[in-house]
């Protein structure tokens, strides 16, 4: 598979268009690509472009951009995963494999038992990182379509505003007698909800059963928040998604 670059902004087929900044350095100096080389680019939004590599210098790479492709990468299965904000990178873990995985979309949450406390400046910091995250994700995975990543809110802020068109709310719950695959097929729509490092509360889980979420296991082992994350969204690709 040709280099891939996530490029923010409009691409029209025929365009001439310019990167500087970590993006330049990355083709001229870590991949060492020259004048003529093919790369591929895209801006998340659905489409991707072969692009041609027309000048190099110091601070900035020209590329022309062909005939956009439509990729084909997403999947049918539309899936919000709700997710308690875990320390260091194992969030940046989440992110990175949840957007492989083929997620629509993340919101992070703050929860009784997360240890991570953010600042509304610190928030939307971190929303900026992850979203980083995500592209770059993407442009290893071969997905043209960025997952939408909220900025970071409350738990209980989050029930007050979620979203009210989805097939199945499910909430991870070591313990809980139902398994992902012992659950009817949602049409299209998934939101799931998993916890920080400590777990969700008693108030919590409590909440989320008032908001109409169900408990479901990934079986008898506890796995660890990014694991979960892992083996939760593989599954539910798995049984109804672009994995079966």
């Amino acid at each position: 598979m040709s280099t891939r670059l996530f490029v923010s902004g409009a691409l029209i087929n025929g365009a001439e268009i310019e990167l500087d900044g970590d993006r330049s350095r990355y083709l001229g100096k870590v991949l060492r690509a020259r004048i003529g080389d093919r790369v591929t680019v895209f801006n998340g939004e659905g489409p991707e472009w072969p692009a041609t590599i027309l000048r190099i210098s110091k601070s900035s790479v020209s590329l022309t951009l062909g005939n956009s492709v439509e990729a084909g990468t997403e999947s049918p299965l539309k899936i919000h995963l709700v997710q308690g904000i875990s320390r260091g990178e194992r969030m940046d873990i989440v992110v990175q494999k949840a957007t492989e995985l083929g997620v629509k979309r993340i919101t992070p949450v703050l929860t009784e038992y997360g240890v991570v406390k953010l600042d509304p400046d610190r928030a939307e910091k971190r929303r900026e990182h992850w979203q980083k995250v995500a592209a770059s994700a993407c442009e290893q995975s071969g997905r043209t379509r960025l997952p939408l990543i909220d900025t970071p809110l409350p738990l209980k802020s989050w029930f007050g505003s979620k979203p009210q068109a989805v097939d199945a709310e499910l909430i991870l719950t070591p313990g809980a007698t139902s398994s992902l695959a012992s659950l009817a097929a949602p049409q299209t729509k998934v939101c799931l909800m998993i916890g920080p490092e400590g777990g969700f509360s008693a108030t919590e889980c409590s909440d989320a059963e008032v908001s109409g979420f169900k408990a479901v296991s990934l079986g008898p082992r506890v796995l660890r928040t990014e694991s979960a994350a892992i083996a939760a969204l593989s599954v539910l690709q798995s049984l109804w998604g672009d994995l079966r």
